[in-house]
């Protein structure tokens, strides 16, 4: 090659090196161009994203709550739990009312009923006061009057009561005499414990006191006594005497 030639040559090269080096630069250019633009497109797409949580978050909190306030029980205003509570009263009444006509009607099938000492005022003051007469005259003597005691006896005494009694006043006519021995017996406490049918059961409490004529020696006790009795047509008799 001559020397022109390769003049010419070098010459053709630096052209195609001109004309080369701005398309690369261009290229260069482009690619910077384009990184930056998906940096900036992924920086978008990150401030996008964030608001997009934040809103599928809020979006998660409300279902929640939404959920909790749909499963809690709503609490009915007081106007209409009040018919409910007077239902439930009605209820207890009419329970109630069942209970008591039934302990009614087990009352009056109850031979604890027929005992008019529960039951009728009248009846039983008037037995407890024929018991009480009763009561402080027989157990109540003069060593000097004997007679007078036995007659109040045989008056209100009837069955074993009267065989008792008759056995017990005959050692106190025998020897009353000799003691000088008055006797005061009265009637402390009394109580009807059943009346029904005429018949009666009592239950007596005396008080005695006891005073010696010859020399005025005084004593007391008290007896305790389980008493039956009957109506007749002259009234109360007592036909039985049990000391306890």
């Amino acid at each position: 090659m001559s020397r022109t030639e390769e003049i010419t040559a070098i010459d053709e090269a630096d052209e195609r090196d001109l004309v080369t080096q701005p398309e690369a630069d261009a290229e260069t250019d482009a690619d910077a161009v384009a990184t930056e633009t998906e940096t900036e497109t992924d920086d978008s797409g990150d401030s996008d994203v964030v608001p997009e949580a934040a809103d599928a978050d809020e979006a998660d909190s409300a279902e929640a709550a939404l959920s909790r306030e749909s499963a809690a029980p709503t609490p009915r205003p007081a106007w209409l739990r009040l018919p409910a509570l007077l239902l439930a009263a009605a209820v207890l009444l009419t329970g109630a009312g069942v209970w008591f006509t039934f302990e009614a009607r087990s009352a009056s099938g109850n031979p604890a009923a027929d005992n008019l000492a529960l039951t009728d005022v009248g009846a039983t003051a008037d037995v407890t006061s024929a018991v009480t007469l009763a009561m402080n005259r027989i157990f109540s003597y003069s060593y000097d009057k004997t007679d007078v005691t036995e007659k109040a006896a045989a008056a209100v005494l009837r069955g074993s009561a009267k065989d008792s009694y008759d056995k017990l006043f005959a050692q106190v006519r025998e020897k009353a005499p000799a003691q000088k021995l008055v006797l005061t017996s009265r009637v402390s406490a009394i109580a009807v414990q059943d009346l029904r049918n005429g018949h009666a059961r009592l239950l007596v409490f005396l008080d005695q006191s006891a005073v010696r004529a010859d020399n005025n020696a005084t004593d007391s006790a008290a007896a305790q006594l389980s008493v039956t009795a009957e109506h007749t047509g002259d009234g109360w008799v007592v036909t039985e005497l049990e000391p306890r």
